[in-house]
């Protein structure tokens, strides 16, 4: 069974002393690819270097580039220049990310966010790559905002989908995108493992770890890594009531139509 992790960072300073080990041990659970999403202009050319010296090794490691809300600051706009000029770099990127809105600490740059957001959601158009997207305490603005594009936007992925039904059904009226599903399905007191079954069918959602953040059970607390994504997917298998190969063989079938990645 191979499986794609759609999200982890890790080109991050937490891998810097194992991250060989780290990419051996997601081989050995079977993920074939992970997605790295950039979130400023530093770890976006850390990624493009990241993905250059691995090409050759399994998991194959797959650049996205953007500015992420909470490093949006004043001088966004020369930072999104510096950005836009590397979507041009090879590797080439495969999408737009790790773009969106975050309210959850500060709204001190909340027009900045938007503006950045909306810059980077016009590249996807103009480029055709899918956008991953986050979005914290912000969903409101967030959808108002891609309403404006809908019908123009390639899709993309609604990164570290946490809400309830009502939640996930208008975040699913997007057609073309997909929820990342990680390790908050596995805690304890998650409502996931019972709304996305009764909300969001099964070839709406990828899998992804946001490694190293948000490890889950039973590695909960620890550093998260790509091999831990196994976790989410026999998670989402007993959710659906499905084997372990459909989760995985389904997801990736997500990923293939929304990125164009096939493993």
């Amino acid at each position: 069974m191979n499986f794609i992790d759609t999200h982890s960072h890790l080109d991050g300073t937490e891998f810097d002393a194992d991250r060989e080990a780290v990419m051996a041990r997601a081989r050995e659970a079977g993920v074939g690819a992970i997605f790295l999403p950039a979130i400023d202009l530093q770890s976006s050319q850390r990624i493009l270097d990241l993905c250059r010296k691995e090409a050759e090794h399994t998991p194959r490691l797959y650049p996205m580039l953007g500015l992420h809300p909470e490093e949006v600051r004043a001088d966004y706009q020369d930072v999104l220049s510096a950005i836009r000029r590397l979507l041009s770099s090879q590797p080439a990127p495969i999408a737009i990310g790790e773009v969106g809105l975050d309210y959850y600490w500060s709204r001190e740059f909340e027009q900045e966010q938007l503006a950045a957001f909306e810059e980077q959601v016009q590249w996807s158009i103009e480029t055709r790559l899918p956008l991953m997207i986050h979005c914290r305490k912000a969903q409101n603005e967030m959808v108002v905002l891609l309403r404006r594009y809908e019908k123009d936007l390639p899709g993309g992925v609604f990164h570290c989908f946490t809400g309830n039904e009502k939640e996930a059904e208008e975040l699913l009226r997007f057609d073309r995108f997909v929820l990342g599903i990680g390790g908050v399905l596995t805690f304890k007191k998650s409502h996931l493992p019972e709304t996305l079954p009764a909300a969001v069918p099964l070839d709406r959602i990828v899998v992804e770890t946001d490694a190293p953040y948000m490890a889950p059970v039973p590695m909960r607390g620890q550093r998260n890594e790509s091999a831990y994504a196994i976790h989410v997917v026999r998670k989402l298998a007993e959710s659906y009531a499905v084997s372990e190969q459909e989760v995985a063989e389904r997801t990736n079938s997500n990923v293939q139509r929304v990125f164009g990645i096939k493993i």
